[in-house]
């Protein structure tokens, strides 16, 4: 709506988890190497948590984009499901199995031992291919009990020398006393990297900004001032997400003086008190 009148290509603080525009802070690019190091390493389970908001999602997608095509991924965004659902949903992202088999019920009176001998053979099949294949499952907090096991059993899906199938669980922050549980011990214990996205500190909320602006092709004649970010680094508590909201109302909230050409760079302060019905909520 207003992308044109600050001669931006896109939306800049869009809240979809677009890949490209991932910014690396610190805490994000450690994220990502540790990521790319345990699918060099073929660790076995990788835990990956953060704050609602915090790029997740996002990580996750150019995790995928930087996955080379000798590997095969599954990623699951939707944890509500049982643990047949589940082995269909990576039988599928596999390519073991279509869309249509499952539509056509052709898998209705299929067990979950067998899914689960089909998807070992399928994993056995890339070793003499030199392929591998990782799982991503996304809101990994919201798995039940159930599947959780059904997942630490695939996770014994192996050689004598190597996991056949990486895992990883990204989750809000609460994944954390879920998988310490006493019930989850087993599954903990497999776990062997941990990292907790941070939220941005103020200079990150600074370098963010400008970061998504460009992406989404900004010329660098539009920026926020100094006193701007202060208050959006406060409003938002260094979520990304939050900062995505806060910037794309008062993009919207700027438009009249876009229009007539009034202003090009933004020295924008936050609604105060008197106007805080206007403030996007954290």
């Amino acid at each position: 709506m207003y992308e044109r009148y600050y001669g931006l290509t896109e939306k800049p603080f869009s809240l979809t988890p677009d890949p490209k525009f991932l910014y690396r802070s610190p805490s994000h690019a450690n994220a990502f190497e540790l990521l790319q190091y345990a699918i060099r390493r073929r660790e076995g389970f990788v835990v990956v948590t953060g704050d609602i908001g915090t790029g997740k999602t996002t990580l996750c997608r150019a995790l995928l984009e930087d996955i080379d095509r000798n590997t095969f991924t599954a990623l699951v965004l939707n944890p509500f499901m049982s643990e047949e659902d589940l082995l269909k949903r990576i039988l599928q992202d596999f390519g073991v199995i279509s869309r249509d088999d499952i539509k056509r019920g052709q898998l209705a009176n299929v067990t979950k031992p067998e899914l689960v001998d089909t998807l070992y053979e399928f994993l056995l099949g890339l070793i003499p291919l030199k392929a591998s294949a990782i799982l991503i499952i996304d809101e990994a907090q919201n798995l039940p009990v159930s599947v959780l096991e059904q997942i630490r059993i695939l996770s014994n899906l192996e050689t004598d020398k190597e996991k056949l199938l990486q895992i990883i669980l990204v989750g809000q922050l609460n994944l954390v006393p879920l998988l310490r549980s006493p019930e989850m011990r087993q599954l903990d214990q497999r776990v062997s990297i941990r990292y907790q996205l941070d939220p941005l500190d103020e200079e990150g909320v600074a370098s963010y900004i400008a970061h998504r602006l460009t992406v989404a092709g900004g010329s660098g004649a539009v920026r926020f001032s100094r006193k701007a970010v202060e208050k959006i680094h406060r409003l938002s508590g260094g979520i990304p997400r939050l900062i995505n909201l806060i910037c794309d109302r008062h993009c919207l909230r700027d438009l009249p003086n876009a229009r007539t050409g009034f202003r090009r760079i933004w020295s924008w302060t936050p609604p105060t008190a008197s106007t805080s019905s206007n403030r996007p909520r954290p």
